[in-house]
């Protein structure tokens, strides 16, 4: 059965008490050419990285496993039944979805009728291939149906603006659609862009290439990857928790989250965004509730980034310096204020963070690939 809630407080256990701390890993091409051999070396360091992450009582469970490409244009284009776009005018979901074959269908045309309000085109749907036969107990009674969502847009937008409507689609899918199921059949975005896509899931780090086997596919190229471990400390494992998230992995605890959340929750009343425009209010609550502490933080910097910000401001909005106010002209001639400092309060916890980047910053920011990826 799949439950994503945390178990009740009882005795010493505080579910406001869930923190992560993992292993992880980065890796790019630094002229972006995009090559398998990129997916084969950063499945190799996340393999290293097996004494960073967690296992229970089971070595065959991980507390989670998972990696973050480009989406591999040529590798679905061979693979899938459907005629896609030019790669960057398709979007692609990677979908946790109930085993119930009945709600998941219900589920599926439910997604189906956002995608259309919201002005999006299906392309078709697309089961994900799998082997699930070195899973141990635990993650195979929890595991979901895996599916990806190939989506374009009905009329011609930018990157940036494309990015955007998809996330309003999955903010409204995942607001409008969740309360209606039970939690053993719950639904979950791992990725849903044009740009990127994750694979992840309460793996052990070994397990990622076994059990996911388009990461085998000569075809299946990227310039980047991004992997990680995940530890769970005094946290319980799920298939939605592991990483990558959306834009972040993470190593270490964000002490102050509660805090950071409530004040989150507070702003939204006042949000007001050119960029959204009348869409603002479909997308709160911006922060899962469900999520882990790392995914919180992954939702905040998504929302800021989506917002018009770059990512670099963004990020620095989310991670500031500590004692002063800082400006970032030099890395994105954008004004940074003592009001954006404050936005998200870290304290001194230690933080490592690798992002995707959407500009190429000469000097001052390293550029790792093309696209609107890069480290920080």
């Amino acid at each position: 059965m799949r439950n994503l809630g945390y178990p009740l407080k009882q005795g010493l256990y505080d579910p406001d008490f869930e923190h992560d701390n993992c292993g992880i890993g980065f890796l790019a091409h630094m002229k972006g050419r995009k090559s398998h051999k990129i997916i084969k070396d950063g499945l190799l360091m996340l393999e290293n990285l097996e004494h960073r992450g967690g296992q229970g009582d089971e070595v065959n469970t991980g507390d989670g496993a998972g990696i973050l490409v480009q989406v591999p244009d040529r590798f679905f284009k061979k693979q899938t039944p459907f005629e896609l776009p030019e790669y960057g005018e398709y979007a692609v979901g990677m979908l946790f979805l109930p085993q119930n074959k009945e709600v998941r269908d219900d589920l599926k045309r439910s997604i189906e009728l956002i995608l259309t309000e919201e002005e999006l085109k299906l392309i078709g749907w697309r089961d994900v291939p799998t082997d699930d036969s070195m899973l141990g107990k635990a993650a195979l009674n929890s595991m979901p149906v895996i599916e990806q969502l190939f989506v374009a847009s009905k009329k011609p937008l930018q990157t940036i603006e494309f990015e955007r409507k998809l996330y309003v689609a999955r903010k409204r899918a995942e607001h409008e659609l969740s309360g209606k199921l039970k939690p053993e059949e719950s639904f979950y975005f791992a990725s849903f862009s044009s740009k990127t896509i994750v694979y992840k899931g309460m793996l052990t780090t070994a397990q990622v290439s076994m059990f996911y086997l388009d990461l085998l596919d000569p075809a299946f190229e990227s310039a980047l990857a991004l992997v990680h471990s995940r530890f769970s400390t005094n946290t319980f494992p799920s298939w939605e928790r592991a990483h990558p998230n959306r834009y972040m992995i993470h190593n270490g605890e964000i002490n102050t989250i509660k805090g950071n959340v409530n004040w989150m929750h507070a702003r939204e009343a006042k949000f007001s965004n050119n960029a959204f425009g009348g869409d603002i209010q479909k997308i709160h609550p911006v922060i899962d509730k469900n999520g882990s502490d790392s995914s919180m933080f992954d939702n905040t910097l998504e929302f800021l980034s989506l917002s018009g910000r770059s990512l670099a401001h963004s990020a620095m909005m989310m991670v500031p310096e500590l004692g002063r106010i800082i400006t970032i002209w030099t890395l994105t001639n954008e004004p940074f204020t003592n009001t954006t400092v404050r936005l998200w309060n870290l304290g001194t916890d230690r933080l490592r963070l690798y992002l995707q980047t959407v500009k190429k910053l000469a000097r001052h920011w390293t550029e790792m690939v093309c696209d609107h990826q890069g480290t920080m």
